[in-house]
């Protein structure tokens, strides 16, 4: 695509983006779309096929907006644990000043239908559970922490999304923020004192983060070794 017509499909993008924060996603029809964006109907049909196609262009938009402000604003600290606090206050901030678009792209999900944003949204979150684990603060695999996080902080932001924004308590997902990451993760451990559970789990982790590097294990050895970490970490 040149530069030209990204340009163009950038701009229209961008019109249905208010359009749906306006008024949701009924407010988002082809027809309102072409005429905010002075293009006519064909040309919209050109660019994204039908609304279906329009709407996951847009989830996609969504996606990438959530990205840039998260990156901009989580800073990585010397602490795993803080900054996964930090991390989901900053999820659910997002969803409370995007609802509509929160909605299109966590509530409408559908199997193998992800954009590639959402998949680097997905990354962060684990990138920031592998910190945790090689640093011997998680209590469970990193793969089980992140389906566990992802699904809690998506439940209480759409929970709060439902509700009136008077009547809305976010100490409900501070509260729930706490009891989940609390229940995946343990205080610092001192240098006496480490369990064999995280133990397992850190070098199970570095093992992970460490893949594409140079290793004396050949891939059986290291699934082995795997095996026998996380049986350790049981």
């Amino acid at each position: 695509m040149d530069e030209g017509r990204h340009a163009a499909r950038y701009r229209v993008l961008q019109v249905a983006a208010e359009l749906l924060e306006e008024g949701g996603s009924e407010a988002v029809s082809t027809r309102a779309v072409a005429t905010a964006a002075g293009i006519t109907a064909p040309t919209l049909y050109r660019m994204f096929g039908d609304k279906d196609g329009l709407l996951a262009e847009l989830a996609a938009y969504g996606f990438e907006l959530y990205l840039a402000e998260k990156h901009e604003a989580l800073s990585r600290s010397e602490d795993p644990v803080a900054d996964l606090h930090k991390g989901w206050d900053l999820h659910v901030d997002f969803g409370l000043r995007h609802p509509e678009f929160y909605v299109l792209m966590y509530g409408t999900a559908r199997p193998g239908r992800k954009p590639p944003a959402a998949d680097e949204a997905h990354a962060l979150l684990v990138s920031l559970l592998d910190r945790a684990a090689v640093d011997g603060r998680l209590r469970v695999p990193v793969d089980e922490a992140t389906r566990v996080v992802h699904a809690a902080t998506t439940g209480a932001t759409l929970a709060l999304i439902g509700e009136e924004a008077p009547r809305r308590e976010l100490s409900t997902s501070t509260r729930l923020r706490d009891t989940i990451i609390g229940s995946l993760t343990t205080d610092p451990p001192v240098a006496t004192g480490v369990d064999l559970a995280s133990r397992a789990l850190a070098l199970d982790a570095a093992l992970t983060v460490e893949a594409g590097a140079a290793s004396p294990l050949r891939d059986t050895e290291r699934a082995l070794l795997r095996d026998w970490l996380r049986r350790l970490a049981e």
